[in-house]
């Protein structure tokens, strides 16, 4: 490749006809400025693709590990996912037996409940048949124990009064 220097350098032979060394001269001057600008701009375009190949280049490795980061982060996601509904459905279940349990414990109280009022029913109805048939039972002996005691009339006016003071005790709420 021509450099400028080498155009600036450059001597042609004389002829017998030749051009004029001055109009030679400049366009030469010319030709090199141009051509420095060219490989300056050559050069400095070269740079540049350089560095936005470099650039490139860091964008390529953070590009794949973007991707490499948004696959993991996928990845994440499903396992997370995965084990969110695994958890949900633990739970669930757990809330499921807990209800269960609940309702069981629940009937079998219920049932408890119902054979102590079935015994306490009953223990009442044998206490009100005992004590009917203690309470009838002394009515029978006292109605004995009077007839006997107040067999003659006098007796008999002494235990109507017993019997109407008594009466009266209790209605006031005294002894008798």
């Amino acid at each position: 490749m021509i450099t400028p220097l080498d155009i600036q350098n450059k001597e042609f032979a004389k002829g017998v006809r030749g051009y004029k060394e001055e109009e030679v001269d400049g366009f030469l001057d010319w030709i090199t400025m141009d051509l420095e600008k060219l490989l300056e701009e050559n050069q400095r375009l070269k740079d540049q693709v350089k560095a936005l190949n470099q650039e490139l280049s860091r964008y390529k490795n953070t590009e794949g590990r973007v991707l490499e980061t948004l696959d993991a982060a996928k990845s994440l996601m499903g396992d997370i996912s995965a084990s969110a509904e695994k958890r949900a459905e633990i739970l669930l279940k757990n809330a499921e037996l807990d209800a269960e349990l609940i309702t069981r414990e629940a009937r079998e109280s219920v049932e408890r409940l119902n054979e102590e009022t079935i015994n306490l029913r009953n223990r009442l109805n044998t206490f009100r048949t005992r004590y009917r048939t203690l309470l009838e039972s002394e009515l029978e002996k006292f109605d004995l124990l009077s007839i006997e005691l107040f067999n003659d009339k006098d007796m008999q006016d002494l235990g109507n009064m017993l019997e109407e003071k008594t009466i009266v005790n209790l209605r006031i709420g005294e002894e008798p």
